[in-house]
């Protein structure tokens, strides 16, 4: 009896932490003790510092989308599954993708290999992670593989941003910001949505079951997002390619070993327009499939639960 009217008040008096916004407010919380921390290191000169600017910046926002998960996930998940599908399946994200691009060499071909290995990499580990997780649906599959993209991409955020940061004249204090600002911006839109739309299929095909099915379905969603990843791992140089060739004889000048001033700056301008462009179209495609996956797999599943509810003597409407 004290049990079920704990439960009872629990349900009418939820804990405050399971109340949704606390993604938002360590998004702002962190964000203030990350512009504190660029402060004191720029005041101090402390180098000490620079490991936690790293760790904050990469991943600050990366962890709000494992919280954003964390409120909106139910069945069989709990937060601590969530969370070490954030940090192991990260790690091992970076390190299994490490392993397989070890050898990979410089061509037109290495941004679609590393697009194909990177996704299969994330999506094994989506299959194994949520390989008991119930009830499996589009929904829950998309925020589990969210959860995974967001640690490989704050690993990943994390090894660029100490890159940027170590010259041979020190600490580039500016180059690690600016790295850290625009793959902070651009996360959720690249690892987190490519990963959080194959969950999304995987999971949705398995229509409530405990186990997963195969479908060419899951091949089709694995090739997509493969290229969107590729794609916007391309755009950088694809956006520099169409800025020389749209700046009148930039191209034929640049034969001779060398810019003009005038011309490169033109040149620079054009490129970073077409790569911004290049990046804002890539996402929004990747959004508008996301989201059309996610409605078909909930009309599935309305449609699944009416038929299990017309099948049921018990709650036929016959029986009221």
């Amino acid at each position: 009896m004290a049990t079920e009217l704990a439960a009872a008040e629990q349900k009418l008096h939820p804990h405050r932490h399971h109340r949704h916004g606390w993604w938002w407010k360590t998004l702002i919380a962190g964000f203030i003790l990350w512009a504190i921390t660029i402060v004191v290191t720029a005041v101090t000169r402390n180098v000490n510092l620079i490991p936690t600017l790293i760790l904050l910046g990469s991943f600050l926002v990366p962890f709000a989308v494992v919280l954003f998960a964390v409120e909106r996930v139910k069945g069989s998940v709990s937060t601590l599954q969530l969370v070490l599908a954030f940090f192991v399946g990260g790690i091992c994200g970076v390190l299994g993708a490490s392993l397989l691009e070890s050898n990979l060499h410089q061509s037109v071909w290495m941004f679609v290999v590393v697009g194909f290995i990177e996704e299969f990499v994330k999506g094994a580990i989506v299959v194994i992670v949520g390989w008991r997780v119930v009830p499996k649906t589009a929904t829950q599959g998309a925020l589990l593989g969210a959860t995974i993209g967001a640690g490989f991409a704050a690993f990943e955020s994390a090894g660029y941003a100490f890159n940027a940061a170590i010259t041979s004249q020190g600490i580039d204090l500016v180059s690690l910001l600016h790295t850290e600002v625009l793959r902070a911006i651009l996360s959720p839109v690249g690892h987190v949505l490519w990963t959080g739309l194959l969950g999304a299929v995987v999971f949705g095909l398995a229509k409530q079951r405990p186990r997963f099915r195969w479908s060419f379905l899951i091949l089709a969603a694995y090739a997509t997002i493969a290229l969107l990843h590729a794609l916007w791992d391309s755009t950088s140089e694809l956006a520099s390619y169409l800025a020389l060739f749209l700046t009148g004889n930039a191209t034929a000048v640049l034969e001779h070993g060398f810019l003009p001033q005038g011309t490169a700056d033109a040149v620079n301008t054009l490129a970073t327009v077409f790569y911004i462009i290049g990046l804002a179209v890539d996402a929004i495609i990747g959004v508008l499939i996301l989201i059309l996956v996610l409605r078909h797999y909930r009309r599935a599943e309305r449609l699944h639960a009416a038929e299990a509810t017309w099948d049921d003597p018990d709650t036929a409407w016959w029986t009221h």
